[in-house]
């Protein structure tokens, strides 16, 4: 009778060590306090005005993109989430998963998708060369991350819609510093 109350004792002692061990495991992964994989998906570059000649062929169509960076070590599937402007053009991912710690660049011209390039197929820009807004959503509409670029309505710069950077090349785009503050409004 003994041999049995030691063992029972032993199991609930086990199931209670268990129970409290759990969200510990949890919190290792980086997600438990309330963060779900999606919150380490942001928009890490824009380059909104393609350098060169601005003729809508299919190359400078394909200068102009945004690049999704999952900041995780864990994939994340994108399939359903979109990218959208502020004039609702949107792109959605179709059956895309974003490795851990990688980053993806969605241009907007036509192209065959690969794993670090996707493509828009679309005939004509997306991204407003004075001001815009690139707005990523995850399949539930949810706002992942935005941001923001350009001039207010009286053409002076307005510290509200970010910084612009002129490339090496001539083309305006909105980036991450290296140190990962970012330039750009983010909601």
């Amino acid at each position: 009778m003994t041999a049995r109350r030691v063992a029972a004792a032993a199991a609930a002692a086990a199931a209670v060590v268990g129970a409290v061990a759990l969200p510990a495991s949890a919190a290792d992964h980086g997600h438990g306090h309330g963060r779900s994989r999606s919150a380490y998906v942001v928009i890490s570059d824009v380059q909104y005005h393609s350098p060169g000649r601005q003729d809508r062929s299919n190359f400078a169509l394909n200068k102009e993109w945004v690049e999704v960076t999952n900041q995780d070590r864990r994939d994340v599937n994108l399939d359903g989430w979109t990218l959208s402007n502020e004039d609702g053009r949107t792109y959605t991912f179709r059956h895309y998963r974003l490795e851990g710690r990688s980053t993806v660049r969605i241009h907007t011209g036509f192209g065959r998708d690969t794993e670090r390039d996707l493509y828009q197929d679309r005939r004509q820009d997306v991204w407003g060369d004075y001001r815009d807004t690139a707005t990523l959503r995850n399949d539930h509409g949810r706002v992942i991350d935005s941001v923001s670029w350009g001039r207010d309505d009286r053409g002076h710069r307005d510290d509200r819609w970010g910084h612009d950077d002129r490339d090496r090349r001539g083309g305006e785009r909105w980036n991450a510093d290296h140190d990962g503050r970012r330039h750009g409004q983010h909601r």
